[in-house]
């Protein structure tokens, strides 16, 4: 049953990973994957959330697992890096890397810790 759970979180994550994508980068002119690096950081506050919340093992299959893991999108950071690579703007690669990384962990970090303090 927990497979369910699973299915049924990414089967909302991922047209909300899409939809978020492209409306941020249609608000956008640079080469800057912002689409991308907007739906990790908000899977990631989430993720840490559904995390400090101490929530059951199927609302964290259904949202941790099943939402967050088709919200987020390491092989499109990973491509997108690639590409500003391969395009010549390694500065915009470079930033991108430093940026998803420190941003996603202190989204994650963030989330537990208003959850925690939610439920105190």
């Amino acid at each position: 049953m927990t497979w369910l759970l699973v299915a049924l979180g990414a089967a909302v994550g991922a047209p909300l990973r899409y939809l978020t994508d492209r409306a941020v980068q249609a608000r956008s002119d640079s080469l800057f994957p912002f689409g991308t690096f907007v739906v990790n950081a908000a899977g990631s506050l989430v993720l840490g959330a559904v995390a400090g919340a101490s929530v059951s093992s199927g609302t964290y299959a259904l949202l941790g697992t099943g939402l967050c893991g088709a919200l987020t999108t390491y092989s499109t950071f990973s491509y997108e890096t690639l590409r500003l690579t391969e395009r010549g703007r390694g500065f915009l690669a470079a930033a991108n890397v430093a940026a998803s990384v420190l941003v996603g962990l202190g989204s994650v970090f963030l989330g537990a810790e208003l959850a925690r303090a939610w439920a105190h």
